[in-house]
C-alpha cells in the first residue's frame, strides 16, 4: 500500500481561514486512510472466509471417520441432586428460587447436591 505524506508548515502570517482549511484537509486525509483500511480489512476477511470454507469442505465429517464412543455406565449423569437432610419439596423450592434469582432457566441449571446446614 502506498502512503501519501502531507506536510504543512505553519507560517506566522496564516489567517484563521487558512488554518481551518489546513485542519480540514488533515482530517479528510485521516478519514480517507481509515476508510481505506476498513475496506482492506473487509476484503481480507472475505478472502480468508473463502479459503476457510474450502478447507472445511475438504475435511471429512467426524461421523465418517470413526463412530462416536459410547458412554460408559460410570459416566452416566445423575437424575437429580444428592439431597442430604432435605426433603424433595424443600429442594424443589430451593432450585426454583435459584433459577428465578439468577435468571437462568431451570432446565439449564445442574444441581449436584443440596444439603441442610446446621445453625451454630
Amino acid at each position: 500500500m502506498n502512503y501519501i505524506a502531507l506536510a504543512v508548515w505553519a507560517k506566522p502570517d496564516m489567517t484563521i481561514a487558512e488554518s481551518i482549511g489546513v485542519a480540514l484537509v488533515g482530517i479528510c486525509v485521516v478519514l480517507l486512510e481509515l476508510a481505506l483500511l476498513a475496506l482492506f480489512i473487509k476484503l481480507l476477511s472475505k478472502i480468508i472466509s473463502v479459503f476457510g470454507k474450502k478447507k472445511k469442505a475438504e475435511e471429512p465429517a467426524p461421523s465418517e471417520t470413526a463412530p462416536a464412543p459410547e458412554a460408559s455406565p460410570a459416566a452416566a449423569p445423575v437424575n437429580g441432586p444428592v439431597l442430604t437432610d432435605v426433603d424433595d419439596p424443600t429442594a424443589a423450592v430451593i432450585m426454583a428460587i435459584v433459577s428465578n434469582k439468577s435468571g437462568i432457566p431451570l432446565e439449564r441449571l445442574s444441581f449436584k447436591s443440596i444439603k441442610l446446614l446446621e445453625d451454630k
